[in-house]
């Protein structure tokens, strides 16, 4: 007897947490993504992330089974199956063939695993951490202070976090076109769209551990950038620009080193830097790059991840300006 599954409804009100949307999945996962991922609470489990991983694993086939045992489109063996698996999809049994039980499956254990790397202390992005445990477990991770040396389960990593930008829905800019400086320095930082926030985090070299300072880099009183690998704003900005330009550190800096070259408002570019202070003439806090048509992209604040968001997110009254480097 075939009986008719439940699906979830995911409005936009209920996935307008700040994640990346998604595209270019099936359909019929579309809604189980979004809801595992939503499920969550950690925002570097985006949708776009899950996609990856259910490509990488099966192409999308509910139906796949490896020669090792693994079954379903998130590659289940049964005694892992049987600690996460659960009937999320209301068809009366838990089965790795499903994909809605697949997928909640994956969006715990992924969240599970994620958790396990924000907290390990392992100098590499959780995301790469709960990638290889996924594929090769926890102890190997832990073993290895990272992830481990093997060819399989590099290649897994390295596939799914190269593809996350495939499934990342941007709309008309996902694609940033344009040459230059600016452009250029945009489509580089949109390279590290869903890596996470971290305060003090970053360097022209990449994304790294940050530090808590006063307030900035907790969360629910716990020192949250002192073990995530990331960015915060002007370091994502450093690094989109650099060595073409090479801008100071802090936001702060940034303005004070471009203010002699202000844009006005109407003849913003793509790549342009806009900055934010307190009260609109206090101490700049806040920088993000401009990706035209109204949006930017930023590393926003502790708990977030860098990710496009329309301008007006941030508030008016505190707008400083915008300046070319």
């Amino acid at each position: 007897m075939v009986v008719a599954a439940f699906v979830p409804v995911v409005t936009a009100g209920a996935a307008g947490t700040g994640r990346t949307p998604v595209t270019g999945l099936p359909e019929e996962y579309r809604p189980w993504v979004l809801r595992a991922a939503e499920d969550c609470q950690d925002p570097a489990l985006t949708p776009a992330l899950l996609a990856a991983q259910l490509f990488e694993e099966s192409g999308f086939r509910a139906d796949a089974r490896s020669p090792a045992g693994a079954e379903g489109p998130a590659q289940f063996m049964p005694g892992t199956w049987a600690t996460w698996g659960r009937d999320d999809d209301r068809s009366g049994t838990a089965s790795p063939f499903e994909i809605g039980d697949a997928v909640m499956a994956q969006g715990r254990l992924m969240c599970s695993l994620l958790g396990q790397a924000a907290a390990s202390g392992i100098a590499d992005d959780p995301r790469r951490l709960a990638l290889a445990a996924y594929n090769a477990g926890w102890a190997a991770v832990e073993a290895n202070r990272g992830v481990p040396p093997y060819a399989e389960t590099r290649r897994y990593v390295a596939d799914i976090m190269g593809s996350v930008a495939r499934f990342q829905g941007t709309g008309p800019f996902s694609e940033i076109t344009g040459h230059g400086a600016g452009a250029d320095a945009a489509r580089r930082a949109a390279t590290q769209l869903g890596v996470p926030y971290s305060y003090g985090g970053g360097s022209p070299a990449g994304p790294s551990r940050g530090y808590c300072d006063g307030d900035g880099g907790y969360r629910d009183g716990q020192c949250l950038a002192g073990v995530t690998v990331g960015w915060d704003c002007s370091a994502l900005v450093q690094y989109a620009y650099w060595p073409a330009r090479r801008l100071p550190r802090t936001a702060a800096e940034q303005y004070s080193a471009t203010a002699d070259r202000p844009v006005a408002r109407a003849e913003l570019r793509v790549g342009d830097l806009l900055f934010w202070r307190h009260g609109g003439n206090g101490h700049v806090y806040h920088v993000a790059l401009y990706l035209g048509d109204g949006l930017m992209i930023s590393a926003p604040k502790t708990g977030d991840v860098v990710k496009k968001a329309p301008v007006t997110d941030m508030p008016a009254s505190d707008f400083a300006g915008a300046t070319r480097p």
